[in-house]
């Protein structure tokens, strides 16, 4: 089955790699480059079934990721959807509050593909449950 990932990054070459790399993993991915889009992408305005996963950049223009993930968090129709935060902030205090607004994981930036791939796999078959 086909999992369906939204990644929203700011930076252009993050945004490519990571469609790049979670393609070639098999899962449906979507692209936004700012917090607007991304929302809008979620909503899927009735078209489709939200995404199984979100990955967020902190520092996304218009509306942030952890705004974002807050409104995830809550709308009863994301419930299932998981949070992947991506940051190149990682003191404690700022994972600690991407993960109290609803984040399933935090990631900080620069990070291995491996570990990414690793993390969204283990995102993903939480969402199936």
């Amino acid at each position: 089955m086909t999992r369906r990932v939204l990644v929203a990054e700011d930076d252009p070459n993050i945004l490519i790699s990571l469609e790049f790399l979670l393609k070639n993993a098999g899962h449906a991915v979507t692209t936004a480059a700012s917090g607007d889009t991304a929302w809008r992408l979620i909503e899927g305005e009735g078209e489709t079934a939200p995404p199984d996963l979100v990955v967020l950049d902190v520092m996304l223009p218009v509306i942030d990721g952890l705004e974002l993930a807050r409104r995830l968090r809550g709308d009863a129709r994301f419930a299932g959807t998981r949070i992947l935060m991506l940051s190149a902030r990682g003191r404690d205090a700022e994972v600690k509050a991407g993960l109290a607004l609803g984040a399933d994981a935090y990631i900080t930036k620069p990070f291995g593909t491996r570990d990414l791939l690793a993390e969204v796999a283990r995102l993903l078959q939480e969402a199936a449950r």
